[in-house]
């Protein structure tokens, strides 16, 4: 049995706590039971001295003190019922005392007489030298002004000591069966309830990289434990499909990798069996540069994307001008559309301040300006528009380009996919720039969403979080 297990702990507590709530319920009926053999004991020697008081002790005028002690022993035989009978006169001392029991349970002559003048009743345990302990009620007569008289009566509280220690004994015998019942009853109560835990372990341990399709059981029962298996189940998916996507990534990236590598081998080993040298050399150099610097884009992408998800997308956090930056850019990417006829338009509803990487942001204006360019046919249009929208900032990038069909949208952030692979490789596309402008945006606590009808353009919207409330309006800036 491992003590560290929750199973053990749980049984301990169980167990503990058992037991101490056994033992407090024991004391309680210990020194309930007690109180309340030694009030009915009490009670009934107040009686019985009440009645003494009231009959006997009231007639002394009448029969004299002298015939106390015959009446008392023909009505009360306390010699016989082992009981205390004691009658005390305020001025003239003890007028009776009773004989000692016949079984010997207490003497009376040890028992002192109590101070005079008594002037209320009160009940006393008296404790002789002989061991034996005696409860004895003091009643005055009469009770009221100056009371002349005392009368005590009492008696053995042997048989209520006798029921106590029959009462402890049963608890001593008792107390080991309960911890042994707390015990294999804790046991079996931490047992049942951690088997579901068992089994999850067992799955759990049973699905590897290979199986990621297999799930834990869920047992239907409401409890955490239902909760923890549906969360794990979950888990368990999501590290599937980022599995799966990571197989995909890997094969595309080979594939993306594999087809200018063959290229420039195939061109370097035709140099190099080629005597003497072909007189397009030069053509054929540069298309193996041509391949090299496609190759470098394509890691350069890769190295961007693994840092983002490695989570160093803000390596210089700033607040900036989120307008100003993409008026900017926009300026700078004009020569690209001057050379395709294309109109790029520029507008900035006021300050839009954001707080982020002011590198990484740009890079995502500069791919989405990038790809609209690509994308739209000459004498097209091109237009940017930075706006706030409550506590958000707005980049919206709009073209009349060829447009994305409905089938592809959801997949055009997807690393490697590309509507028109042929089409996106005679332009130098790999497919990484629509999922690195997605891995900024979500590091910054933003989104992209993309909307587009085929034939007639597309437009992307990217939200970030604003720095500020406080928005400066400013005029259009338009770049064409």
């Amino acid at each position: 049995m491992n003590p560290r297990s929750i199973t053990f702990q749980l049984t301990a507590w169980y167990a503990a706590l058992l037991t101490a709530a056994f033992l407090l319920l024991g004391v309680f009926l210990y020194f309930g039971m007690r109180h309340h053999l030694h009030r009915s004991l009490a009670d009934s020697q107040s009686k019985r001295a009440r009645v003494i008081a009231d009959t006997l002790v009231a007639r002394v005028p009448e029969t004299g003190e002298a015939a106390l002690p015959q009446e008392i022993t023909d009505r009360y035989a306390p010699e016989i019922n082992s009981r205390f009978i004691r009658i005390t006169h305020r001025d003239r001392g003890v007028l009776y005392t009773s004989a000692a029991p016949r079984d010997a349970s207490f003497d009376p002559a040890l028992i002192a007489p109590v101070p005079q003048p008594v002037k209320k009743t009160f009940t006393r345990i008296e404790q002789p030298a002989d061991g034996n302990d005696l409860l004895i009620v003091t009643v005055p007569h009469p009770a009221a002004g100056a009371p002349a008289y005392t009368v005590e009566a009492g008696a053995p509280l042997a048989a209520a000591q006798a029921v106590m220690r029959d009462w402890l004994f049963t608890l001593a015998l008792a107390f080991p069966l309960v911890i042994a019942g707390a015990l294999g009853g804790g046991w079996f109560l931490a047992r049942r309830a951690f088997a579901p835990v068992e089994r999850i372990i067992r799955s759990a341990e049973q699905i590897t990289q290979h199986n990621l399709i297999e799930r834990l059981p869920v047992a239907r029962t409401g409890d955490e434990l239902e909760r923890l298996s549906a969360a794990l189940n979950h888990m368990i998916s999501r590290l599937d499909v980022a599995f799966q996507h990571n197989l995909r990534f890997m094969a595309d990236a080979s594939h993306e990798l594999r087809t200018p590598l063959t290229i420039i081998r195939g061109e370097l080993e035709s140099l190099l069996t080629q005597s003497p040298p072909a007189p397009d050399l030069p053509e054929r150099i540069g298309s193996a540069l041509e391949e090299v610097e496609r190759l470098t884009k394509i890691v350069e992408s890769l190295f961007a994307l693994s840092r983002l998800d490695a989570g160093e997308a803000q390596a210089e956090s700033v607040r900036f001008d989120l307008a100003q930056l993409v008026a900017s850019t926009a300026e700078q990417m004009c020569l690209l559309a001057e050379d395709k006829h294309i109109t790029v338009t520029c507008r900035a509803d006021g300050e839009v301040p954001v707080v982020g990487d002011r590198a990484r942001l740009k890079q995502v204006v500069v791919n989405l300006l990038d790809n609209a360019i690509k994308y739209t046919p000459a004498d097209g249009r091109v237009n940017l528009r930075t706006s706030t929208d409550a506590s958000q900032a707005v980049l919206e990038i709009a073209d009349t380009g060829i447009g994305i069909p409905a089938d592809a949208l959801p997949r055009v952030f997807e690393r490697f996919f590309r509507v028109d692979k042929a089409r996106a490789r005679a332009m130098g596309g790999a497919g990484i720039g629509l999922s690195i402008v997605k891995a900024i945006c979500v590091a910054h606590g933003g989104q992209v969403e993309v909307s587009s009808e085929e034939g007639r353009g597309s437009r992307f919207k990217v939200t970030l979080p604003l720095a500020t409330a406080e928005i400066k309006k400013e005029g259009a800036h338009v770049v064409s």
